[in-house]
């Protein structure tokens, strides 16, 4: 991420999503309203550029205070590093395409993927589709 893009998203973002997208923190867990699921067909956006990143049809409730999903849209669009931050291992999740940080992905989540993308419910747009 170079400093053009990050004083872009200075200007774009909350001060909460910029920490987390740009800066890596993380929100409170069930701070943000997005935490269940729902009939309408949606997809979830990156928040710094747009790039189509989850669908509701893959959201889950996981009771971890953050929205999750089973699978990304599509194989790129995504982006893993290793975090060893906390003293664990973790995998980061972030943009494909603007390398914004969005999560950690854990295979603890429901079949048939096992995976649970936690996402920081700042990072995304959720855009319905049934209009």
């Amino acid at each position: 991420m170079d400093d053009t893009f990050k004083a872009k998203m200075r200007q774009k973002l909350s001060e909460l999503a910029y920490d987390v997208c740009i800066n890596k923190k993380t929100e409170a867990p069930y701070s943000h309203p997005d935490q269940g699921v729902g009939e309408v067909r949606a997809v979830y956006h990156c928040v710094c550029c747009h790039q189509p990143l989850f669908s509701m049809e893959d959201k889950f409730v996981s009771g971890s205070g953050w929205p999750s999903f089973m699978r990304a849209i599509d194989d790129h669009a995504l982006r893993y590093l290793e975090d060893n931050s906390l003293g664990v291992s973790r995998i980061e999740v972030c943009c494909g395409s603007c390398s914004a940080h969005l999560g950690h992905v854990f295979d603890d989540g429901p079949p048939p993927t096992f995976k649970r993308y936690c996402i920081n419910g700042v990072a995304l747009i959720k855009v319905d589709c049934d209009h």
